[in-house]
């Protein structure tokens, strides 16, 4: 992996996690947010990895960087493997057409940045 595109996901790291603590401070609308993030992400029918593959390949057809980041990582930790991974940013890449394929590059270096 390239330095810059490792800086860049770093940066997004950092920039969320700034913002994170910033708007939980000075956000109503925010901490609704991230009540609601919880509920949506809770194990019910469907478990939190298949929603984060959901997630995963909505980051992907809506260009969202931070997000791919995000939910990758977040369908990592929930058990999900590489193919599966994979497999969601595919499903990204059909929704979004030829753009997907340019955010899937990104979603390409989460994938070796934490090593899924």
């Amino acid at each position: 992996m390239e330095q810059k595109d490792k800086d860049k996901i770093e940066g997004i790291i950092d920039l969320r996690k700034k913002a994170n603590s910033f708007y939980l401070k000075n956000s109503k609308v925010f901490r609704s947010f991230l009540e609601m993030e919880r509920n949506a992400f809770t194990d019910d029918v469907l478990k939190k990895k298949d929603k984060e593959l959901i997630a995963t390949g909505i980051s992907v057809a809506t260009d969202c960087e931070s997000c791919m980041e995000w939910h990758i990582k977040q369908a990592a930790d929930a058990g999900a493997s590489r193919e599966e991974i994979i497999e969601a940013i595919g499903v990204g890449i059909e929704m979004s057409g030829g753009p997907g394929t340019v955010s899937a590059r990104f979603a390409m270096n989460v994938l070796e940045y934490y090593r899924i």
